[in-house]
């Protein structure tokens, strides 16, 4: 299958819908403490929770518009987002889903898609990204405005590319770890992250079922205790970076034998530590929400599946607020049915 052979898609039923799979990954990023992280329980770095959700809202629009290339929609998706939050809460986030919604895309949508399926897709959609992906990704960055970005010699995102937007990414893949999933055709999310989100597979039988709040807590710290974070590392040098790293691989140590110690004030300290310092792991929580949207497309049922009765909440608001249809007959948008009852 090449990538043109499902633009645009022929009409079909709704499949499982790949934007509240992205909805839901976004809230689930907020809902979740994760220490240094903005989230609904603690504010941080001059930033609300709010912001963010009003980000995912903004930017699903674009992000999930089939007729546009992949770079288009990340400058648009980031755009949205700038007029919406005032800040840079998403662009890692952007930069890392977007051609994942559009691989998805290529596959149609079909049932019992396989990780290895979707990863392959993938690998096309990043092969096909050429010059005007990399300058619409470049316009995004320049409007985002990340801190510590610093400059390089060649393609620094302050020029306009001559390269391909993958070929750009791989100058910055050793520094970047969103740069590295662009050069490695996300080997990282497909391995380590997904792996994280699973879980030990050795449960007894009939164990209940594991807290959606701990998956996510396992997944970002399986990212922050193994990858030192980039963002950290660009504002505040690798010692620094290394340090948080190995505060949350005792934590992830920690979780392993006693997962509702994420519950506790222990963590809820480190949290609040972290920001106090002024330390944002934001790589670690963007590559979290790509392992979530992707472990949805995979498995849709978990879109269904909310943390907590505020994550409930928030998701219904985001769905209801973002107007996204990705299906091809736009009288299905009116049909599509939400995974939780509505509230009166």
């Amino acid at each position: 299958m090449t990538i043109k052979d499902c633009r645009p898609p022929q009409p079909r039923p709704c499949q499982p819908d790949p934007a509240l799979a992205f909805l839901w990954a976004c809230t689930l990023d907020v809902a979740v403490r994760k220490p240094g992280n903005v989230s609904l329980a603690a504010p941080g770095h001059d930033m609300q929770a709010e912001q963010f959700l009003a980000s995912a809202c903004v930017s699903a629009p674009p992000l999930f518009d089939a007729a546009s290339a992949v770079g288009d929609r990340l400058e648009a998706a980031v755009r949205a987002t700038r007029a919406a939050a005032g800040c840079n809460t998403n662009l890692g986030i952007l930069l890392l889903c977007a051609p994942v919604v559009r691989a998805h895309e290529t596959l149609c949508a079909p049932p019992g898609l396989s990780p290895a399926g979707l990863q392959a897709a993938l690998g096309r959609v990043l092969a096909a990204l050429d010059v005007a992906d990399a300058r619409a990704a470049y316009r995004a960055i320049a409007i985002a405005n990340p801190g510590g970005l610093g400059t390089v010699s060649a393609q620094d995102v302050s020029a306009e590319p001559e390269v391909g937007l993958v070929a750009a990414m791989r100058l910055a893949a050793d520094r970047d770890l969103i740069a590295r999933q662009y050069a490695s055709g996300y080997a990282d999310v497909f391995a380590l992250g997904l792996a994280a989100f699973a879980g030990p597979s050795c449960a007894a039988p009939g164990t209940p079922a594991e807290p959606l709040a701990q998956r996510v807590q396992r997944v970002y710290l399986a990212w922050l205790a193994t990858h030192p974070d980039t963002h950290i590392m660009r504002k505040h040098g690798e010692a620094t970076a290394r340090a948080v790293s190995a505060e949350a691989a005792a934590w992830r140590t920690r979780l392993a034998a006693e997962p509702t110690a994420a519950a506790g004030e222990a963590f809820a300290a480190w949290d609040d530590a972290l920001k106090a310092r002024g330390l944002n792991p934001g790589t670690s929580a963007d590559l979290t929400v790509c392992t979530l949207f992707i472990a949805a497309l995979l498995e849709p049922a978990l879109a269904s599946v909310a943390a907590d009765e505020t994550h409930r909440k928030v998701l219904e608001r985001c769905l209801l607020t973002s107007r996204v249809s990705p299906c091809p007959d736009p009288s299905a948008a009116h049909a599509r049915s939400l995974p939780f009852p509505t509230p009166p």
